[in-house]
C-alpha cells in the first residue's frame, strides 16, 4: 500500500503561512538534499487547493531535480471550488476525499508526498490516512500571522509516535511522527 508523507514547514510559534516571511532563509544544501530525497522517493503529490494553486504558478517554469520530478508526477489536488486544474498530469478530487484518498493508496506506486497542513491533512488525519508527518520545524518566533495558518487548530487531536529527528546547521529539525490509528 502506498504511504502519504506529509510535510510541513512550521515555526516554534506554530505559523505554516506566510512562508515568505521566515522560511527561505533557513534554506540550504543539506535541507534542500532532504527536501529532494522525499520528492524522489515519491510518484505523486496531494495537496490542497490553496497549496496547488502557489505550487502551479511557481514550479512549472523551473527546472532541475525537484522541478522535473514534481512537474512530472501525478497530482491530486482537493478542491469544491476549482474547476480547472492546469498544472501538468493533475487531477481534481471534488467529493469523497477520504473514499477517493484511500483508493488512490491501494493503487499501486510509491510515496505520495503531501505539503502543508491544512483542512485537507486534518480530514485525512481524522481518517486515518496520513502515515507519516514530518515536521520541519524553523527556528524562529513570527509572532502575528497574517494568512491565519497556524499548525495547532481546534480538531488537530491525534497520538503521534516519533520515527525521527533531523538536526541541520541552519537550526531547522524535522521531526517524523507516525499517527497512531
Amino acid at each position: 500500500m502506498r504511504q502519504i508523507i506529509n510535510a510541513t514547514y512550521v515555526t516554534l510559534d506554530g505559523v505554516i503561512g506566510d512562508l515568505e516571511r521566515w522560511h527561505f532563509g533557513y534554506s540550504d544544501d543539506s535541507t534542500e538534499r532532504v527536501s529532494a530525497e522525499l520528492v524522489a522517493s515519491s510518484d505523486a503529490l496531494l495537496l490542497g487547493r490553496r497549496t496547488y494553486e502557489v505550487f502551479a504558478e511557481a514550479w512549472p517554469s523551473r527546472t532541475g531535480e525537484v522541478a522535473d520530478a514534481l512537474n512530472g508526477m501525478k497530482k491530486y489536488v482537493a478542491s469544491t471550488t476549482l474547476r480547472e486544474a492546469g498544472w501538468n498530469n493533475s487531477e481534481i478530487i471534488d467529493a469523497d476525499l477520504a473514499d477517493r484518498v484511500a483508493k488512490i493508496k491501494e493503487e499501486p506506486g510509491g510515496n505520495i508526498v503531501m505539503y502543508g497542513f491544512g483542512p485537507v491533512a486534518q480530514e485525512l488525519l481524522r481518517h486515518g490516512l496520513l502515515d507519516e508527518i514530518r515536521l520541519w520545524i524553523h527556528p524562529v518566533l513570527v509572532g502575528t500571522v497574517t494568512s491565519g495558518e497556524t499548525l495547532f487548530r481546534e480538531g488537530n487531536a491525534a497520538r503521534l509516535t516519533l520515527l525521527n529527528t533531523q538536526v541541520f546547521d541552519s537550526g531547522v529539525v524535522i521531526v517524523s511522527y507516525r499517527p497512531e490509528r
